[in-house]
């Protein structure tokens, strides 16, 4: 008969996991090499997440991930390597062979690998009887009343929608001559190329990283972007001089050890925010802040809804520069929804004039996604959405 195991742990530096595991109540059980492992893991065992070390005892862990990848029965279990410092070679050589997650023990806390670990076990274990090239569409399976809807929906309004398109695409170029439309790149269940009206003047995209550090209404802290090499490490302070706390980094003419420059790196990456919205916007036409309050400039997007880019009701997809941010935390869950036009976020809290935290906006985003995540979806939830839509078509700002 199989036993469940939450969490295998493989290596020597377990003491603080199994301390948190034991707290948690989680079934979690520790092996110190890859001879271990392996007997464990053919034996009746139904695994979550496997958390290994990359120095064991004999091999490597990325040759132990690459037994357990070729095991047909493990492709539901994630794979978490782990190195006592931070390793640029190792991180990029994990991801390439397909790990889940990449962590340095020195410099990431215990609490947040175990939750990460816990969030990608329990979505993987459902899985576990898919055949793997399955697996992306058990992911990101769209319900077919959802789809026959966006379709109908979609082509009916761009039918009904388009001689009124044609005199705003006209005013458009009238006040700022150039393409009367624009597409990005945005990442939904994939990247995929997003349209949009027009609404700001050629060549706002240049001026976007400036806006974003002075008028970015997400972001209310974080005024240092790049690691202070003048700075001393507080734990190499500590230590008796010539002494360091981890191994030395060389970068141009700096000097810093491994804990101090990551430490910082983490400090600046959670105060940076995730989103970027831009109250009163210099960069926006005439027409364009006509088009955006009135959400005019997002009927292009009905392209998008009758490709199967996004749906009618979903999360908003994300420019890529977001989206990168988002997927190194527990924030990655809104990624399970199909993009949207119209979400719950924007019912909620958009109507009432933008004024909304990143915090509130993430926490709706994966509300949404949760639904899915738990075939918890529902045709009239969309409809209620989509008819609390209406009054947040006119708001106060152009956010």
């Amino acid at each position: 008969m199989k036993h469940h195991i939450d969490l295998l742990y493989i290596g020597s530096h377990y003491s603080e996991f199994s301390r948190l595991a034991a707290e948690k109540n989680l079934h979690f059980h520790t092996v110190k090499n890859s001879l271990e492992a392996v007997l464990l893991l053919e034996s009746p065992v139904t695994v979550a997440t496997i958390l290994c070390e990359y120095h064991l005892p004999g091999e490597n862990g990325l040759c132990l991930f690459d037994w357990i990848h070729k095991q047909n029965r493990f492709h539901g279990t994630s794979f978490f390597l782990l190195s006592e410092g931070f390793d640029q070679t190792l991180y990029k050589e994990a991801f390439r062979r397909g790990a889940d997650d990449y962590y340095a023990l020195r410099t990431s806390k215990t609490p947040d690998i175990l939750a990460r670990a816990l969030e990608y076990g329990g979505r993987s274990l459902k899985l576990r009887d898919i055949p793997e090239e399955k697996r992306e569409d058990v992911f990101y399976k769209i319900p077919l009343s959802k789809r026959l809807f966006d379709i109908t929906v979609a082509g009916l309004a761009l039918l009904i929608a388009s001689p009124f398109l044609t005199l705003i695409m006209i005013a458009i170029w009238i006040e700022s001559p150039g393409k009367v439309y624009f597409t990005s790149r945005r990442v939904g269940r994939k990247p995929f190329d997003f349209y949009k009206l027009r609404s700001m003047r050629p060549g706002a995209a240049d001026q976007l990283k400036d806006l974003a550090k002075s008028k970015n209404q997400y972001n209310q802290n974080a005024q240092v972007d790049e690691v202070r090499f003048d700075l001393p490490c507080p734990r190499c302070s500590a230590l008796a001089e010539d002494e360091h706390c981890s191994p030395i980094m060389y970068i141009g003419e700096h000097q810093i050890c491994d804990y101090w420059y990551h430490e910082q790196k983490r400090e600046i990456a959670a105060k940076k925010s995730a989103f970027i919205k831009i109250k009163d916007d210099p960069r926006i036409t005439r027409v364009g802040k006509f088009i955006r309050n009135t959400s005019i400039d997002e009927l292009p997007q009905l392209i998008n809804v009758l490709k199967g880019d996004m749906s009618i009701v979903g999360n908003r997809p994300l420019p890529v520069y977001e989206a990168e941010l988002l997927t190194v935390d527990a924030q990655s869950k809104r990624f399970l929804a199909p993009a949207g036009i119209t979400g719950l976020w924007q019912v909620e809290l958009r109507g009432r004039g933008g004024e909304m935290s990143e915090e509130e906006r993430k926490k709706l985003d994966n509300q949404y996604a949760e639904k899915f995540q738990d075939n918890q979806f529902s045709f009239w939830y969309d409809i209620k959405l989509i008819l609390k839509t209406m009054p947040a078509l006119f708001q106060k700002s152009t956010v």
